[in-house]
């Protein structure tokens, strides 16, 4: 399991420009069952994706991929969690 921090760079500005490819990004994570919630970060700092089914390379090239990452409009910071208690609602996060 996975949290990506995407948090606004000095290109923050460009962001409008790129909109439309990293929405379709997202949904493309979300289509393909690797991002469980994709929101952002408070007070307009950037986004965080909580990710799943899917290994750390695999998750570096998607992440990759985003056109916010490939136009340094934000950068990219993946952290791996390795679940050991969750709620029962969040079992299947357990493997």
């Amino acid at each position: 399991m996975f949290i990506v921090l995407l948090k606004f760079s000095d290109n923050k500005s460009n962001a409008g420009q790129f909109m439309d490819g990293h929405k379709d990004w997202i949904k493309r994570g979300l289509e393909d069952d690797v991002f469980l919630l994709v929101g952002s970060l408070q007070p307009q700092l950037g986004g965080a994706i909580l990710a799943h089914n899917t290994t750390r390379a695999e998750l570096d090239k998607r992440v990759g991929d985003d056109p916010f990452v490939v136009e340094n409009v934000v950068r990219a910071e993946v952290l791996e969690i390795t679940p050991a208690q969750v709620d029962a609602r969040l079992g299947f996060l357990l493997g």
